[in-house]
């Protein structure tokens, strides 16, 4: 098995509340996680050219001082 926690980088991030909270809610039911979400997210990022430049030019999220 390989070994998860030797390959971990810790890090702090800070989410917008509502879209923390809606993410909650649909994720209720299912078995993703957030931990799941961003490390498949950065994979598919740094993967994907269409998925990195639809997320570079993604604009849906209010800017409030921060680089959301």
């Amino acid at each position: 098995k390989r070994r998860v926690m030797a390959n971990t980088k810790l890090t702090t991030v800070k989410i917008i509340k509502d879209i923390y909270s809606k993410f909650k809610r649909l994720s209720f039911d299912s078995n993703i996680t957030l931990q799941k979400l961003v490390n498949r997210s950065v994979d598919k990022y740094v993967e994907d050219d269409s998925f990195r430049t639809e997320i570079n030019n993604y604009e849906n999220l209010k800017e409030s001082g921060s680089a959301f």
